[in-house]
């Protein structure tokens, strides 16, 4: 097992070379910026315990889709991940709206479908905010968050 100086330094490395190579993706600047978001709420995560399953899950049944879909110990996660480079509007899990819960309650009905009934889950909300040269993002769990808002 690696020293966790070395485990780091190489993931930082690793960081450094898929920010280089994305310097030619021509996306719009908060597709990036969400996407390296949710790059970092899944490794975070997985820091925490979770066991992932799925990324960016989606159904033909419904619209939308759920960013990040884990176990946390028996519990199954859907994940919702909102990154900003700014508090100055209004916090990240705000974002949420009523409109989004209710396409991923709708993808989370469907996921379910394949599981028993006695299944436990729940909903979380993972804020991740890349604020100033920082270049480690602050990142905020809510676990259990409300599906009808």
């Amino acid at each position: 097992m690696l020293p966790a100086v070395i485990t780091r330094t190489l993931i930082r490395s690793l960081d450094w070379l898929s920010d280089w190579l994305r310097a030619s993706d021509k996306r719009p600047r908060h597709l990036r910026v969400g996407q390296r978001g949710e790059e970092h709420a899944y490794f975070h995560l997985r820091h925490l315990g979770y066991v992932m399953v799925a990324r960016n899950f989606r159904t033909p049944r419904c619209r939308g889709e759920i960013d990040l879909i884990g176990w946390d110990a028996d519990v199954l996660c859907f994940i919702e991940v909102k990154t900003r480079t700014t508090r100055d509007v209004k916090p990240a899990e705000a974002a949420v709206d009523w409109h989004k819960r209710r396409e991923i309650a709708e993808v989370a009905r469907d996921y379910r479908r394949k599981l028993p009934p006695s299944c436990q889950w729940r909903f979380d909300i993972v804020s991740v905010y890349y604020e100033g040269t920082r270049s480690r993002p602050q990142i905020e769990v809510f676990q259990n968050a409300p599906l009808a808002a």
